[in-house]
C-alpha cells in the first residue's frame, strides 16, 4: 500500500473526473454522440485504473477514498445532467440519490469517513449496468440508431437501465448492512471507529484490526 498520491491509477481517476464537465457541456449542446463517447471513456477508465492498481501493485491510501468518491460524484452529476436535459427519466435521480445519501450519512456518523468495505459482486454488476445503459440513453433518439435491433433498441436500453437501478438499490442495502456489521464488530473489540488510524488497514498484515487488537492483548 503506497502513501503517495502520484500513482498511475490516481492520475487516471483525476483525469476521469475531469471528463465530467466536458460531458455536461456536450449534453447541454445536444451533441449526444460526442457525449456518448465521453461517458464511454469515463466508464472504461473506471475499470482501467482498478486493473492497474491491482495488477501492477499500485494501490494507495489516497486511492482508497479518491476512487469511490470520484465514482459516486461522477455518477450523481451524470444522472443530474441526463435528467435535467430530459434524456433520462426523473425516477432515476431518486433511485441514485437517496441510497447514496443514506450510505454517505451512515459512513460519516459511524466511521467519520470511508468505512473501507469490500466491493460486493452486486455492486460490480450494478456499476456495469449503469455504465452501459446511461451512455446508450444518449443514442436512443438519434436517427441513425432508432432502427437498431429491429426497433427494439430503446426497450433494450430501458430494460438494462431498470435492472441497473434495481441492483443499485440492492447493492446499497448490502453496503449499509456491511457497514453496520463492521461498526458493531470494531466497537465490540473496543476500537473507536472515529479514530481512523486505529482500524484502517495500513498493510496486508493489518488487514483485520480486530485480530491485531486481539494479538496485542
Amino acid at each position: 500500500m503506497r502513501d503517495t498520491f502520484w500513482t498511475a491509477p490516481n492520475v487516471i481517476t483525476v483525469l476521469r473526473f475531469l471528463l465530467v464537465p466536458i460531458f455536461v457541456l456536450l449534453v447541454a449542446e445536444q451533441n449526444y454522440l460526442a457525449a456518448f463517447w465521453a461517458l464511454a471513456v469515463l466508464g472504461a477508465t473506471d475499470w482501467i485504473d482498478g486493473f492497474i492498481a491491482r495488477f501492477f501493485n499500485q494501490m494507495s491510501t489516497v486511492g482508497q477514498w479518491l476512487d469511490p468518491l470520484a465514482d459516486r460524484l461522477a455518477m450523481l452529476i451524470v444522472t443530474l445532467t441526463l435528467v435535467h436535459f430530459q434524456v433520462a427519466p426523473e425516477w432515476l435521480l431518486v433511485v441514485i440519490l437517496i441510497p447514496d445519501a443514506v450510505l454517505f450519512l451512515n459512513a460519516m456518523l459511524l466511521f467519520a469517513g470511508n468505512p473501507h468495505l469490500q466491493v460486493s459482486p452486486m455492486g460490480k454488476v450494478r456499476t456495469a449496468g449503469l455504465l452501459i445503459s446511461l451512455p446508450l440513453l444518449l443514442l436512443v433518439d438519434l436517427p441513425e440508431f432508432t432502427g437498431w435491433l429491429g426497433g427494439l433498441f430503446p426497450l433494450v436500453v430501458e430494460s438494462v437501465l431498470v435492472a441497473g437501478a434495481v441492483m443499485h438499490v440492492i447493492a446499497s442495502i448490502d453496503y449499509f448492512h456491511q457497514a453496520i456489521v463492521k461498526y458493531r464488530r470494531l466497537r465490540a473489540a473496543g476500537i473507536n471507529t472515529w479514530k481512523r488510524r486505529s482500524w484502517i488497514p495500513q498493510s496486508a498484515a493489518a488487514a483485520d484490526p480486530v485480530a491485531v487488537r486481539s494479538q496485542d492483548t
